[in-house]
Protein backbone atom coordinates (compact mmCIF):
# COMPACT_ATOMS: atom_id res chain seq x y z
CA UNK A 1 0.00 0.00 0.00
CA UNK A 2 1.24 3.40 -0.79
CA UNK A 3 2.80 5.21 2.14
CA UNK A 4 2.82 2.81 4.50
CA UNK A 5 5.65 1.74 6.76
CA UNK A 6 8.01 -1.28 5.06
CA UNK A 7 8.41 -2.72 8.45
CA UNK A 8 4.11 -3.35 8.95
CA UNK A 9 4.43 -4.84 5.10
CA UNK A 10 5.54 -8.16 6.31
CA UNK A 11 3.63 -9.93 8.74
CA UNK A 12 5.65 -11.34 12.19
CA UNK A 13 5.67 -15.29 11.56
CA UNK A 14 5.78 -17.93 14.34
CA UNK A 15 6.79 -20.97 13.64
CA UNK A 16 4.90 -23.72 15.67
CA UNK A 17 6.60 -27.15 16.00
CA UNK A 18 3.83 -30.34 17.60
CA UNK A 19 3.03 -33.38 16.82
CA UNK A 20 -0.48 -33.14 17.99
CA UNK A 21 -2.71 -31.22 15.98
CA UNK A 22 -5.02 -30.10 18.90
CA UNK A 23 -1.99 -28.29 20.54
CA UNK A 24 -0.94 -26.66 17.24
CA UNK A 25 -4.61 -25.11 17.64
CA UNK A 26 -4.15 -24.13 21.06
CA UNK A 27 -0.80 -22.15 20.48
CA UNK A 28 -2.90 -20.70 17.74
CA UNK A 29 -5.96 -19.73 19.99
CA UNK A 30 -3.86 -18.25 22.97
CA UNK A 31 -1.62 -15.86 20.60
CA UNK A 32 -4.41 -15.40 18.25
CA UNK A 33 -5.34 -11.45 17.50
CA UNK A 34 -1.84 -10.21 17.92
CA UNK A 35 -1.41 -9.93 13.92
CA UNK A 36 1.05 -13.09 14.21
CA UNK A 37 1.21 -15.30 10.73
CA UNK A 38 1.53 -19.36 12.01
CA UNK A 39 3.32 -21.50 10.34
CA UNK A 40 2.62 -25.25 11.30
CA UNK A 41 4.72 -27.86 11.59
CA UNK A 42 3.58 -31.75 12.88
CA UNK A 43 7.49 -32.53 13.15
CA UNK A 44 11.27 -31.96 13.47
CA UNK A 45 11.90 -32.80 9.91
CA UNK A 46 8.44 -31.06 8.65
CA UNK A 47 10.27 -28.08 10.89
CA UNK A 48 13.92 -28.68 9.13
CA UNK A 49 12.14 -28.76 5.85
CA UNK A 50 10.08 -25.22 6.44
CA UNK A 51 13.16 -23.91 7.62
CA UNK A 52 15.07 -24.74 4.29
CA UNK A 53 12.50 -22.60 2.49
CA UNK A 54 11.75 -19.80 4.97
CA UNK A 55 14.67 -18.60 7.73
CA UNK A 56 12.22 -15.22 8.10
CA UNK A 57 10.48 -16.41 11.81
CA UNK A 58 10.37 -14.25 14.77
CA UNK A 59 10.17 -16.75 17.01
CA UNK A 60 9.78 -21.48 16.93
CA UNK A 61 7.88 -22.38 19.63
CA UNK A 62 8.68 -26.29 19.91
CA UNK A 63 7.40 -29.39 22.17
CA UNK A 64 10.76 -31.61 22.89
CA UNK A 65 8.29 -35.11 22.95
CA UNK A 66 7.93 -35.93 19.20
CA UNK A 67 8.20 -39.33 17.09
CA UNK A 68 11.54 -39.95 15.03
CA UNK A 69 13.12 -36.94 16.17
CA UNK A 70 12.71 -34.75 19.57
CA UNK A 71 12.92 -30.95 19.86
CA UNK A 72 16.34 -30.89 21.21
CA UNK A 73 17.85 -33.02 17.79
CA UNK A 74 15.72 -30.60 16.19
CA UNK A 75 16.76 -27.50 17.79
CA UNK A 76 20.80 -28.72 17.35
CA UNK A 77 19.97 -29.41 14.16
CA UNK A 78 18.58 -25.51 13.63
CA UNK A 79 21.77 -24.33 15.31
CA UNK A 80 24.10 -25.19 12.95
CA UNK A 81 22.52 -22.92 9.98
CA UNK A 82 24.27 -19.44 10.39
CA UNK A 83 21.31 -18.38 8.89
CA UNK A 84 19.02 -19.98 11.82
CA UNK A 85 21.14 -19.80 14.74
CA UNK A 86 19.77 -16.74 15.73
CA UNK A 87 16.41 -17.48 15.98
CA UNK A 88 14.67 -17.83 19.21
CA UNK A 89 13.21 -21.54 20.03
CA UNK A 90 10.81 -21.72 22.89
CA UNK A 91 10.66 -25.31 24.42
CA UNK A 92 7.49 -26.56 25.64
CA UNK A 93 7.13 -29.65 27.68
CA UNK A 94 5.60 -31.36 30.81
CA UNK A 95 8.49 -32.97 31.50
CA UNK A 96 11.34 -30.23 32.28
CA UNK A 97 11.33 -30.91 35.58
CA UNK A 98 14.76 -31.40 36.42
CA UNK A 99 18.25 -29.03 36.34
CA UNK A 100 20.19 -32.13 33.82
CA UNK A 101 16.74 -31.97 31.58
CA UNK A 102 16.71 -28.54 31.92
CA UNK A 103 19.92 -27.86 31.15
CA UNK A 104 20.20 -29.63 28.06
CA UNK A 105 17.26 -27.54 26.51
CA UNK A 106 19.70 -24.89 26.81
CA UNK A 107 22.68 -26.31 25.58
CA UNK A 108 20.75 -27.85 22.19
CA UNK A 109 19.51 -23.94 21.72
CA UNK A 110 16.74 -22.57 23.48
CA UNK A 111 16.60 -19.50 24.65
CA UNK A 112 13.46 -20.25 27.11
CA UNK A 113 11.25 -22.83 28.20
CA UNK A 114 7.41 -23.34 29.18
CA UNK A 115 5.99 -25.83 31.08
CA UNK A 116 2.55 -27.67 30.12
CA UNK A 117 -0.03 -27.11 30.86
CA UNK A 118 0.74 -23.73 29.65
CA UNK A 119 -0.12 -20.16 31.15
CA UNK A 120 -1.60 -18.08 28.31
CA UNK A 121 -0.56 -14.70 30.02
CA UNK A 122 2.86 -15.63 30.42
CA UNK A 123 3.15 -17.47 26.85
CA UNK A 124 1.69 -14.20 25.43
CA UNK A 125 4.63 -11.87 27.56
CA UNK A 126 7.35 -14.27 26.37
CA UNK A 127 6.56 -14.38 22.45
CA UNK A 128 6.04 -10.47 22.91
CA UNK A 129 9.09 -10.09 24.28
CA UNK A 130 11.13 -11.99 20.94
CA UNK A 131 8.71 -10.62 18.55
CA UNK A 132 9.30 -7.09 19.46
CA UNK A 133 13.42 -8.05 19.20
CA UNK A 134 12.28 -8.93 15.84
CA UNK A 135 10.75 -6.36 14.47
CA UNK A 136 13.84 -3.60 16.13
CA UNK A 137 15.98 -6.17 14.53
CA UNK A 138 14.50 -5.89 11.25
CA UNK A 139 13.79 -2.48 11.20
CA UNK A 140 17.68 -1.76 12.17
CA UNK A 141 18.33 -4.34 9.37
CA UNK A 142 16.23 -2.30 6.69
CA UNK A 143 17.25 0.90 7.80
CA UNK A 144 20.76 -0.47 7.09
CA UNK A 145 19.59 -1.18 3.66
CA UNK A 146 18.48 2.09 3.15
CA UNK A 147 21.52 3.63 4.27
CA UNK A 148 23.89 1.11 2.62
CA UNK A 149 21.80 2.12 -0.60
CA UNK A 150 21.78 5.76 0.24
CA UNK A 151 25.77 5.63 0.84
CA UNK A 152 25.67 3.76 -2.97
CA UNK A 153 23.87 6.97 -4.36
CA UNK A 154 26.43 9.45 -2.79
CA UNK A 155 29.28 7.35 -3.54
CA UNK A 156 27.74 7.74 -7.25
CA UNK A 157 27.09 11.01 -6.85
CA UNK A 158 30.20 12.08 -5.71
CA UNK A 159 31.84 10.34 -8.48
CA UNK A 160 30.33 11.99 -11.33
CA UNK A 161 30.67 15.15 -9.71
CA UNK A 162 34.33 14.39 -9.74
CA UNK A 163 34.22 13.47 -13.25
CA UNK A 164 32.33 16.89 -13.95
CA UNK A 165 35.24 18.92 -11.90
CA UNK A 166 37.67 17.17 -14.28
CA UNK A 167 35.62 18.04 -16.97
CA UNK A 168 35.16 21.65 -15.85
CA UNK A 169 39.19 21.56 -14.93
CA UNK A 170 40.09 20.88 -18.41
CA UNK A 171 37.30 23.47 -19.93
CA UNK A 172 38.68 25.81 -18.23
CA UNK A 173 42.06 24.97 -19.05
CA UNK A 174 40.98 25.04 -22.86
CA UNK A 175 39.06 28.78 -21.97
CA UNK A 176 42.26 30.14 -21.06
CA UNK A 177 44.30 28.69 -24.00
CA UNK A 178 41.49 30.04 -26.26
CA UNK A 179 41.52 33.64 -24.20
CA UNK A 180 45.06 33.92 -24.98
CA UNK A 181 44.89 32.68 -28.57
CA UNK A 182 42.33 35.59 -28.66
CA UNK A 183 44.68 37.91 -27.23
CA UNK A 184 46.96 37.36 -29.70
CA UNK A 185 44.68 37.55 -32.57
CA UNK A 186 43.50 41.08 -30.75
CA UNK A 187 47.46 42.05 -31.05
CA UNK A 188 47.96 40.59 -34.57
CA UNK A 189 44.51 42.57 -35.64
CA UNK A 190 45.53 46.11 -33.64
CA UNK A 191 49.12 45.91 -35.17
CA UNK A 192 50.05 43.08 -37.81
CA UNK A 193 47.17 43.70 -40.33
CA UNK A 194 46.45 47.40 -39.69
CA UNK A 195 50.34 48.04 -40.87
CA UNK A 196 49.98 47.27 -44.52
CA UNK A 197 46.21 48.71 -44.57
CA UNK A 198 48.24 52.02 -43.55
CA UNK A 199 50.73 51.76 -46.12
CA UNK A 200 48.58 51.12 -49.12
CA UNK A 201 46.23 53.89 -47.23
CA UNK A 202 49.25 56.05 -47.50
CA UNK A 203 50.65 54.95 -50.94
CA UNK A 204 47.21 55.36 -52.39
CA UNK A 205 46.59 58.68 -50.94
CA UNK A 206 50.10 60.15 -52.40
CA UNK A 207 49.51 58.69 -55.82
CA UNK A 208 46.14 60.31 -55.43
CA UNK A 209 46.95 63.78 -54.48
CA UNK A 210 50.02 63.72 -57.31
CA UNK A 211 49.14 61.31 -60.08
CA UNK A 212 45.31 61.97 -60.06
CA UNK A 213 45.42 64.57 -63.26
CA UNK A 214 47.63 62.23 -65.19
CA UNK A 215 45.55 59.21 -64.59
CA UNK A 216 42.78 58.30 -66.69
CA UNK A 217 39.12 57.97 -65.13
CA UNK A 218 38.97 54.28 -65.00
CA UNK A 219 42.52 54.53 -62.99
CA UNK A 220 41.23 57.31 -61.15
CA UNK A 221 37.92 54.84 -60.17
CA UNK A 222 39.54 52.16 -59.53
CA UNK A 223 42.28 53.93 -57.06
CA UNK A 224 39.33 54.84 -55.57
CA UNK A 225 37.89 52.21 -55.07
CA UNK A 226 41.09 51.15 -53.71
CA UNK A 227 41.05 53.75 -50.70
CA UNK A 228 37.22 52.98 -50.04
CA UNK A 229 38.30 49.37 -49.63
CA UNK A 230 41.41 49.50 -46.79
CA UNK A 231 38.92 52.45 -45.53
CA UNK A 232 36.19 49.64 -44.77
CA UNK A 233 38.50 46.79 -44.19
CA UNK A 234 40.04 48.88 -41.61
CA UNK A 235 36.60 49.91 -40.04
CA UNK A 236 35.71 46.36 -40.01
CA UNK A 237 39.19 45.50 -38.02
CA UNK A 238 38.30 48.08 -35.42
CA UNK A 239 34.43 46.82 -35.18
CA UNK A 240 35.85 43.20 -34.54
CA UNK A 241 38.27 44.29 -31.87
CA UNK A 242 35.63 46.30 -30.02
CA UNK A 243 33.02 43.36 -29.90
CA UNK A 244 35.85 40.86 -28.73
CA UNK A 245 36.59 43.58 -26.20
CA UNK A 246 33.41 43.53 -24.60
CA UNK A 247 33.77 40.23 -23.32
CA UNK A 248 35.01 41.92 -20.60
CA UNK A 249 35.76 39.99 -16.99
CA UNK A 250 36.32 43.24 -14.89
CA UNK A 251 32.82 44.48 -14.86
CA UNK A 252 33.30 47.62 -12.37
CA UNK A 253 30.02 49.28 -12.16
CA UNK A 254 29.24 53.22 -11.38
CA UNK A 255 26.30 55.35 -10.71
CA UNK A 256 26.27 57.37 -14.21
CA UNK A 257 24.37 60.46 -15.10
CA UNK A 258 22.62 59.09 -18.57
CA UNK A 259 22.70 62.62 -19.78
CA UNK A 260 26.75 62.79 -19.71
CA UNK A 261 26.54 59.85 -21.66
CA UNK A 262 24.40 60.86 -24.46
CA UNK A 263 26.09 64.13 -24.18
CA UNK A 264 29.43 62.65 -24.66
CA UNK A 265 28.02 60.56 -27.68
CA UNK A 266 26.49 63.73 -29.20
CA UNK A 267 30.37 65.61 -29.07
CA UNK A 268 31.69 62.64 -30.18
CA UNK A 269 29.53 62.11 -33.29
CA UNK A 270 28.46 66.02 -34.00
CA UNK A 271 29.94 65.90 -37.56
CA UNK A 272 27.38 62.91 -38.38
CA UNK A 273 24.82 64.73 -36.62
CA UNK A 274 25.15 68.09 -38.45
CA UNK A 275 25.55 66.44 -41.88
CA UNK A 276 22.36 64.53 -41.43
CA UNK A 277 20.76 67.54 -39.81
CA UNK A 278 19.40 64.89 -36.89
CA UNK A 279 18.37 65.70 -33.90
CA UNK A 280 18.50 64.19 -30.58
CA UNK A 281 15.58 64.58 -27.91
CA UNK A 282 16.05 62.93 -24.45
CA UNK A 283 13.25 62.77 -21.62
CA UNK A 284 16.04 60.70 -18.87
CA UNK A 285 15.38 59.48 -15.43
CA UNK A 286 18.85 60.49 -14.01
CA UNK A 287 21.82 58.42 -12.94
CA UNK A 288 21.56 54.50 -13.76
CA UNK A 289 24.15 51.67 -12.38
CA UNK A 290 26.17 51.02 -15.43
CA UNK A 291 29.87 50.51 -16.81
CA UNK A 292 30.10 53.49 -18.37
CA UNK A 293 32.69 53.36 -21.32
CA UNK A 294 30.73 50.30 -22.64
CA UNK A 295 27.22 52.05 -22.30
CA UNK A 296 29.01 54.95 -24.19
CA UNK A 297 30.17 52.22 -26.57
CA UNK A 298 26.59 51.20 -26.83
CA UNK A 299 24.82 54.92 -27.12
CA UNK A 300 27.17 55.66 -29.98
CA UNK A 301 26.49 52.64 -32.03
CA UNK A 302 22.89 53.21 -31.77
CA UNK A 303 22.92 56.86 -33.11
CA UNK A 304 25.09 55.15 -35.75
CA UNK A 305 23.09 52.85 -36.88
CA UNK A 306 20.11 55.37 -37.20
CA UNK A 307 22.40 58.03 -38.83
CA UNK A 308 23.10 55.36 -41.48
CA UNK A 309 19.83 54.06 -41.63
CA UNK A 310 17.63 57.35 -41.98
CA UNK A 311 15.33 58.85 -44.81
CA UNK A 312 16.93 61.29 -47.08
CA UNK A 313 13.49 62.99 -47.29
CA UNK A 314 13.16 63.33 -43.74
CA UNK A 315 15.17 64.96 -41.32
CA UNK A 316 16.39 62.08 -38.78
CA UNK A 317 14.96 62.86 -34.87
CA UNK A 318 15.68 60.42 -32.33
CA UNK A 319 13.96 59.88 -29.07
CA UNK A 320 15.94 58.49 -25.86
CA UNK A 321 13.91 57.54 -22.83
CA UNK A 322 14.70 56.01 -19.48
CA UNK A 323 12.87 54.86 -16.07
CA UNK A 324 13.24 52.88 -13.59
CA UNK A 325 10.20 50.07 -13.37
CA UNK A 326 9.76 46.64 -11.55
CA UNK A 327 10.63 43.31 -13.06
CA UNK A 328 6.93 42.55 -11.38
CA UNK A 329 5.22 45.37 -13.68
CA UNK A 330 7.43 44.44 -17.08
CA UNK A 331 6.00 40.84 -16.55
CA UNK A 332 8.75 39.28 -19.37
CA UNK A 333 9.70 35.82 -19.11
CA UNK A 334 13.13 36.74 -19.44
CA UNK A 335 13.62 39.32 -16.27
CA UNK A 336 13.08 38.55 -13.26
CA UNK A 337 10.06 39.64 -10.93
CA UNK A 338 12.18 40.66 -8.05
CA UNK A 339 14.28 43.25 -9.48
CA UNK A 340 14.20 46.36 -10.60
CA UNK A 341 14.87 47.61 -14.02
CA UNK A 342 16.03 50.88 -15.79
CA UNK A 343 14.38 50.87 -19.19
CA UNK A 344 15.70 52.61 -21.84
CA UNK A 345 13.95 53.07 -24.91
CA UNK A 346 15.79 54.56 -28.18
CA UNK A 347 13.55 55.76 -30.86
CA UNK A 348 14.13 56.74 -34.58
CA UNK A 349 12.19 57.92 -37.69
CA UNK A 350 14.22 56.10 -40.14
CA UNK A 351 13.85 53.77 -42.49
CA UNK A 352 12.84 51.08 -40.40
CA UNK A 353 12.85 47.15 -40.90
CA UNK A 354 10.06 44.49 -41.54
CA UNK A 355 9.02 43.16 -37.89
CA UNK A 356 10.29 39.19 -38.86
CA UNK A 357 14.23 40.56 -38.43
CA UNK A 358 13.63 41.48 -35.63
CA UNK A 359 16.37 39.29 -34.29
CA UNK A 360 18.67 38.88 -37.40
CA UNK A 361 19.48 42.33 -36.94
CA UNK A 362 21.74 41.54 -33.77
CA UNK A 363 23.68 38.67 -35.28
CA UNK A 364 27.19 39.21 -36.56
CA UNK A 365 27.89 40.67 -40.00
CA UNK A 366 23.98 40.42 -40.52
CA UNK A 367 22.78 42.93 -42.89
CA UNK A 368 19.16 43.56 -44.20
CA UNK A 369 20.28 45.72 -47.21
CA UNK A 370 22.93 45.78 -49.65
CA UNK A 371 26.63 47.33 -48.87
CA UNK A 372 26.25 49.32 -51.88
CA UNK A 373 23.03 51.10 -50.78
CA UNK A 374 24.57 51.29 -47.13
CA UNK A 375 27.51 51.44 -45.80
CA UNK A 376 28.45 49.62 -42.66
CA UNK A 377 30.12 46.08 -41.01
CA UNK A 378 27.25 44.39 -39.54
CA UNK A 379 28.76 44.40 -36.58
CA UNK A 380 27.30 47.54 -34.84
CA UNK A 381 24.28 46.35 -33.18
CA UNK A 382 26.28 42.81 -32.14
CA UNK A 383 28.14 44.85 -30.19
CA UNK A 384 25.27 46.54 -28.79
CA UNK A 385 23.96 43.41 -27.72
CA UNK A 386 27.04 41.92 -26.48
CA UNK A 387 26.86 44.68 -23.84
CA UNK A 388 23.71 44.82 -22.86
CA UNK A 389 24.26 40.88 -21.79
CA UNK A 390 27.34 41.98 -20.14
CA UNK A 391 25.27 44.22 -18.19
CA UNK A 392 22.82 41.17 -17.52
CA UNK A 393 20.18 42.88 -19.67
CA UNK A 394 18.02 42.32 -22.58
CA UNK A 395 17.60 44.32 -25.88
CA UNK A 396 14.23 43.77 -28.19
CA UNK A 397 13.76 45.86 -31.40
CA UNK A 398 10.34 46.57 -33.71
CA UNK A 399 9.99 48.47 -36.33
CA UNK A 400 7.80 48.87 -39.68
CA UNK A 401 9.71 49.60 -42.95
CA UNK A 402 9.95 53.78 -43.46
CA UNK A 403 8.21 54.32 -40.03
CA UNK A 404 11.30 54.01 -37.93
CA UNK A 405 12.41 51.54 -35.28
CA UNK A 406 11.89 51.39 -31.58
CA UNK A 407 15.49 49.32 -29.72
CA UNK A 408 14.30 48.53 -25.14
CA UNK A 409 16.47 47.59 -23.29
CA UNK A 410 16.53 46.44 -19.73
CA UNK A 411 18.84 46.96 -17.11
CA UNK A 412 18.98 45.75 -13.83
CA UNK A 413 19.40 47.85 -11.16
CA UNK A 414 20.98 47.00 -7.57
Amino acid sequence: MKGQNPIEEYPVKILIVDDKKENLLSLQVILADKGYEFVEATSGKDALRILLKSQDFAIILMDVQMPLMDGFETAELIRQSDKLKHVPIIFLTANMNTTDYIFKGYQSGAVDYMIKPLSAEILQAKVMVFTELYKKNRELRLREEEATALNAKITKANEELAAQYIAIEKYATELKKKNTELDAFTHISSHDLQEPLRKIQTFTNIILAKEYPNLSPDGQAKFERILYSTNRMRELINDLLTFSRTNITDRIYENTDLNIIIENVKEALRENIKEKNASIITDLHGKINIIPFLFIQLIENLVNNALKFSQKEIPLQIEIKSRIVSGEELQNDKLSSEENYCHISFKDNGIGFEPEHSEKIFGVFQRLHSRDIYDGTGIGLAIVKKIVENHNGIINATAKPMEGATFNIYIPQK
